[in-house]
């Protein structure tokens, strides 16, 4: 069966799982009311889907993603650790389920225990970068010190050099809002553009940081929110667009598993900059996999997206 399959029949949707069937096959029947025994079925499955990505690390790091934001409210992350003790796959999705229900509440229950689940998998599978990259994400939510952090990094990228949830980890680590500042943001950025692939997974850092700093100066309010339209006229936003508008479908388009991500951000990325004339083929091209983020930075995601596919599509 392929992996993929087009949506257009069912129209736009949020789906988490992007294109991903059997993902998203098993992301429904984890959101399915429980019945007697589906918790030992469930693992089962969850088990079968993430040893089935191999040494993908791309789809894998999507997969667990995707499937700890949907097991966040239940127990079967810890159902699965106890019933697995020493499988590498069950700790790392347990402590990725704790640093997803950490970042709902603004700081985890027990950090320690998640981390020492990160740590034990990497013993049990050290060429697999999942565990530090999970990592990653718990020591940025405890603001914690940058070369600790940076230390993380370095592991991450020795298994797996452009991973994609890494340097978005990375990314808002070195936001003003958190522990850094623009300009730490700005050279990350610029050292990523400056060796990564264009079309690597790590192809929407730029944009995101962009979108983030559209965010950050509409929050703002005053006058900078009301021009804040002027951001997107800058060179450096100008040549990120085009970038991303040319070269993602002249260099062979997007494989990677979030692709359908970084285009929902290329097409908000255009409407806000004035340009969604140009945004037809990238509405297109996602397929109807709409993602909550961005457009919830402007109103109900399903909403806006409809609105401007419609349009830009016309």
């Amino acid at each position: 069966m392929s992996l993929f399959r087009r949506n257009r029949a069912s129209g736009p949707g949020l789906r988490p799982e992007l294109g991903d069937v059997e993902l998203g096959r098993v992301r429904r029947q984890l959101k399915s009311p429980g019945l007697p025994g589906q918790n030992a079925i469930q693992v089962d499955q969850v088990e079968r889907l993430l040893r089935e990505t191999g040494t993908d690390w791309d789809r894998r790091g999507h997969r667990f993603a995707v499937l700890a934001e949907t097991a966040a409210p239940s127990s079967l992350a810890r159902n699965w650790r106890l019933r697995r003790a020493q499988n590498p796959d069950a700790l790392i999705f347990e402590a990725w389920v704790e640093l997803v229900r950490g970042r709902f509440a603004g700081k985890m229950d027990d950090a320690r225990a998640a981390a020492d689940n990160c740590y034990t998998a990497a013993d049990l599978a050290p060429e697999d970068p999942t565990p530090w990259v999970v990592l990653l994400g718990i020591l940025r939510l405890m603001r914690a010190d940058s070369r600790e952090l940076v230390a993380v990094w370095h592991e991450v990228a020795q298994r797996d050099q452009w991973n994609r949830e890494a340097h978005l980890q990375m990314l808002r680590y070195l936001s003003p809002e958190e522990c850094g500042s623009r300009s730490a943001q700005l050279n990350f950025v610029d050292t990523i553009r400056s060796s990564a692939p264009p079309t690597a997974p790590t192809a929407g850092v730029e944009l995101t940081a962009l979108v983030d700093e559209h965010a950050r100066t509409t929050a703002g309010g005053g006058v900078e929110a009301l021009l804040v339209r002027r951001q997107w006229t800058h060179n450096r936003a100008v040549n990120a667009l085009d970038t991303a508008l040319h070269g993602w479908s002249r260099l062979g388009g997007l494989h990677h598993a979030a692709a359908a991500a970084d285009l929902n951000l290329l097409a908000f990325s255009l409407i806000q900059a004035g340009r969604a004339g140009e945004s037809g083929d990238t509405f297109r091209r996602i397929d109807n996999a709409v993602t909550a983020w961005p457009w919830t930075l402007i109103g109900d995601p399903l909403q806006e997206f409809t609105y401007w596919q419609s349009r830009a599509t016309a």
